[in-house]
């Protein structure tokens, strides 16, 4: 089967008469879940807080820097606890397990800020990469 060809000409004026005049949201109206994997990445520059649906698939995520935060204040501890809050209310959890990745600061403040949202969290799973002596550190620094 063939496709029809689009009128170029018209549809062009149109697409960029309705970029100038109208607004683009940033991001879509995410998908409302009971049931669900909130994964907590705690940097020492950042908390992004991602939450998917029990396959794995990605539902909606929040970082400290989408929440308004700048510079240094995105590893604060303040900053991972809005950023948990904004995630589970966007989402409207009611169930979830939390997988905990990092050592940063806002690690602990994201995690109580989600145990006193009212989601039931059935456990909480620390999946910080450790290395088994794997690869082999650089050079001492000589001054």
């Amino acid at each position: 089967m063939t496709k029809a060809i689009p009128k170029i000409g018209s549809r062009r004026r149109v697409r960029i008469g309705l970029r100038r005049n109208a607004r683009f949201s940033l991001r879509k109206s995410a998908r409302r879940i009971t049931k669900g994997v909130i994964h907590v990445q705690a940097s020492f520059n950042n908390t992004i807080i991602t939450v998917t649906d029990p396959q794995g698939r990605v539902v909606f995520w929040s970082s400290a820097g989408t929440c308004g935060f700048k510079s240094s204040r995105k590893a604060s501890p303040y900053a991972g606890q809005r950023t948990a809050v904004d995630a589970i209310r966007t989402v409207g959890l009611q169930r979830a397990e939390v997988m905990v990745k990092g050592a940063g600061s806002g690690r602990d403040a994201a995690l109580r800020a989600i145990a006193k949202s009212g989601v039931r969290l059935s456990c909480i799973r620390d999946v910080t990469p450790m290395p088994h002596n794997g690869c082999r550190p650089p050079k001492k620094r000589r001054l």
